[in-house]
C-alpha cells in the first residue's frame, strides 16, 4: 500500500491528530481501494465524512478529508483512522483491489457486447441524468468536428474560477472541483490534437496556460492538483508541437518567454525537451533568445539558470563560466561553482586560478565560503603543496578564531610537520583575543593541564569547566570536585525534569570524586543534607533512589 506505516502516519499528522485518530478506527467503513486510491466514510462526532487516501508513486502518501480540520489542509484524524484501516487489513483491500479490476472488466464487457443503438440510448440516459457528463461529451463532440470556437470558448468557461470564489478566492474545499474541472480542458485540448488539429491544440494549449497562470495565485492548491492541471498541460503542448511541427523560431522565442515568466513553476517547462520539433534553426534561435536575455538581466536567477541549462546540455562550459563569472558573489561562493565546472571538466589549472582567486577577492575572510577554503586545501593537498595548504589555513584561522579552523589548522600543519610552531602561534592569537576558544583549543589539543590553567586566568563558562571535570577526575579528582559542587549548587535552585537530570549526573561525578580521594562518608553527608532540602521535589528524589543516591 504505498509503504504506508504507523510511522509515516504519525509523522504526515503529527502526535495530537495521530492520537486522536486511533479511537476512531472502528468508526471507518465503506471502504473501496483502487490503485493507488483507497476511499471510506468515517463517523464523527456530528456526522459521517467522506475521506481519500492517495497512496504509491513518488509522492508521500496524502489525503483529503471534508471535515473542518481537513478542509484547512490537514492531515486529521479521520484520515490516520483510514490510514490505519488500510495497514491492518492489506489483505483484505489488497483483495478489494483484485475485485474492482474485475468488476471493471465485466463492465467493459457488458459496454462492448451493446449494440449501436443500445449503447446511444445509455449514454442519453446518462447524459440526462448527469449534466456534467453532458457537458464533457459535448466538449469532446466540438473537439472531434475541429470547432476551435467552440471548444476555445468552453475552456474558458473551464478555467474560469469566479463560480467557485468567495471574495475573489478558491478556498480549500473548492479547490478540488476547480481542478477536477480544469481537468477537462487538458482533455479536451488532446482530442483536439487527435483529431488532426495538432496546431490548434498547441495554440488552445498556450492560451490555456496564460489563464491558468492568472488563477493560480487566487486558488488553495494545498494538494497540488491545479500543478497537476499544469504539468498536464505542459505535455499537451509538448505532444502538440511534435504533432504540429510550428514554426522553430517563434516556438524558440515562445519557450524563453515562458521559461523567464514568474509563473514557469506551475508549468515546470524545460525548452531542451524540444530539441526534437526546434530542430538546428529553433535551437540556435533559442540560444539567441535566452543569451540576449540573461545580457539584459545578468544577476536574474531564471536567466542565469536557463543560460547554464543551454551551456551544459551543448558542452560548452567557457559559455557556463561566462554566466557565473558575470555574478561574482563577495563571499567566495560562486568562484567555487566555477571551479567546481572547471575541475568537472579537467581543466585543473584554471579551476585552482578560480579558487585561489576566489580568496583573493574576498575583502574578509571571515566571511568567505568555508567549502572554498577547504576545496583549495584540499587540492593544495592533493598536489603536495603543504606549505601553501598551512598558509590558507592559517589566514582563516587568523580571521575565524574557532574550534574548528584550529582543528584544520592542526591537520594541514601536522601533515606539513610544522605543527609545534604553528601551534604556538594559534595559541597566542587565542589569548589576544581573551580566550574565549582557548580552552576549547588545549583540551581539544588534550593538554588538560594547560586548559586548567587557561580556564582560571582567562575565565571558562560553565560548559567548559563541566569539560575540564570530565576530563581532569582521573588525575585531578580534588579540581574536579570543586567545579561539580559549584555546578550542582546552581542547579538545586532550579526546577524541572531537565535540571533533575542534570544535578543527578553531577551526583554521581561527585561521588567518584570522593571515592578516588577516598573521602566516601563526605559525600554521604552532602547527600543526606542535599535529600533533606530538596525532599519536596519529587521527581529529583525519585531520580536519586533510582541511580542509588
Amino acid at each position: 500500500m504505498g509503504g504506508l506505516t504507523e510511522a509515516k502516519l504519525r509523522a504526515l499528522a503529527g502526535e495530537r491528530s495521530f492520537e486522536r485518530g486511533l479511537a476512531y478506527v472502528d468508526a471507518v467503513s465503506g471502504v473501496e481501494a483502487g490503485d493507488g486510491r483507497i476511499r471510506a466514510s468515517v463517523r464523527g462526532t456530528e456526522r459521517r465524512y467522506e475521506v481519500e487516501l492517495l497512496l504509491g508513486g513518488r509522492r508521500k502518501p496524502r489525503g483529503t478529508c471534508d471535515c473542518p480540520y481537513g478542509q484547512e489542509g490537514n492531515f486529521c484524524k479521520h484520515l490516520v483512522a483510514l490510514g490505519l484501516t488500510v495497514v491492518g487489513q492489506e489483505a483484505d483491500l489488497s483483495r478489494q483491489r483484485t475485485s474492482a479490476r474485475g468488476r471493471a472488466r465485466c463492465l467493459e464487457a457488458w459496454l462492448t457486447g451493446l449494440s449501436r443503438d443500445d449503447l446511444i440510448a445509455l449514454v442519453r440516459e446518462e447524459m440526462a441524468e448527469d449534466r456534467q457528463l453532458r457537458r464533457r461529451l459535448e466538449l469532446r463532440a466540438a473537439s472531434a468536428r475541429g470547432d476551435l470556437a467552440e471548444v476555445r470558448s468552453r475552456i474558458r468557461e473551464l478555467l474560469d474560477m469566479r463560480p467557485f470564489a468567495q471574495y475573489g478566492y478558491v478556498e480549500y474545499a473548492d479547490a478540488r472541483a476547480y481542478a477536477e474541472q480544469a481537468r477537462q480542458a487538458v482533455s479536451a485540448i488532446r482530442s483536439l490534437a487527435a483529431s488532426d488539429r495538432a496546431t490548434d491544440a498547441m495554440v488552445l494549449a498556450r492560451e490555456a496556460m496564460g489563464l491558468l497562470a492568472g488563477v493560480v495565485e487566487r486558488v488553495d492548491d494545498s494538494d497540488g492538483r491545479l500543478g497537476e492541471v499544469g504539468a498536464d498541460l505542459a505535455d499537451a503542448h509538448h505532444d502538440a508541437c511534435r504533432e504540429a511541427r510550428p514554426d522553430p523560431e517563434e516556438l524558440a522565442h515562445w519557450l524563453v518567454t515562458q521559461a523567464l515568466d514568474d509563473a514557469s513553476d506551475l508549468f515546470d517547462i524545460d525548452p531542451l525537451d524540444y530539441e526534437d520539433p526546434l530542430g538546428d534553426q529553433g535551437m540556435g534561435t533559442l540560444r539567441k533568445h535566452a543569451t540576449e536575455a540573461w545580457k539584459a538581466h545578468r544577476s536574474g536567477w531564471a536567466e542565469k539558470h536557463l543560460m547554464q541549462r543551454l551551456a551544459k546540455a551543448g558542452r560548452d562550459i567557457d559559455t557556463v563560466i561566462a554566466v557565473h563569472a558575470a555574478d561574482l558573489a563577495p563571499d567566495g561562493q560562486t568562484h567555487l561553482l566555477i571551479a567546481r565546472e572547471l575541475d568537472t571538466a579537467g581543466r585543473t589549472a584554471e579551476a585552482l586560478e578560480w579558487a585561489e582567486r576566489g580568496i583573493r577577492e574576498t575583502e574578509d575572510l571571515a566571511s568567505v565560503d568555508t567549502a572554498l577554503v577547504d576545496h583549495l586545501a584540499d587540492r593544495y593537498t592533493r598536489t603536495d603543496r603543504l606549505t601553501d595548504a598551512v598558509t590558507l589555513r592559517r589566514d582563516h584561522f587568523a580571521a575565524r578564531h574557532t574550534l574548528l579552523t584550529y582543528r584544520q589548522l592542526r591537520a594541514a600543519a601536522e601533515a606539513a610537520d610544522r605543527w609545534p610552531a604553528e601551534r604556538e602561534n594559534a595559541l597566542d592569537l587565542l589569548r589576544a583575543d581573551g580566550g574565549r576558544v582557548l580552552v576549547d583549543a588545549l583540551l581539544d589539543d588534550r593538554d588538560v593541564d594547560a586548559a586548567w590553567h587557561a580556564a582560571g586566568e582567562h575565565g571558562a563558562h560553565d560548559g567548559q569547566w563541566l569539560t575540564l571535570a570530565d576530563h581532569s577526575r582521573p588525575t585531578r579528582p580534588a579540581d574536579a570536585l570543586t567545579v561539580y559542587l559549584r555546578l550542582a549548587g546552581r542547579l538545586t535552585r532550579e526546577t524541572g525534569n531537565h535540571a533533575y537530570e542534570q544535578l543527578v549526573s553531577l551526583l554521581l561525578s561527585i561521588r567518584d570524586c570522593h571515592s578516588r580521594l577516598g573521602t566516601p562518608d563526605d559525600f554521604t553527608t552532602y547527600v543526606t543534607d542535599l535529600r533533606a532540602s530538596q525532599k519536596r521535589k519529587r521527581n529529583l528524589m525519585r531520580l536519586m533512589d533510582e541511580h542509588g543516591l
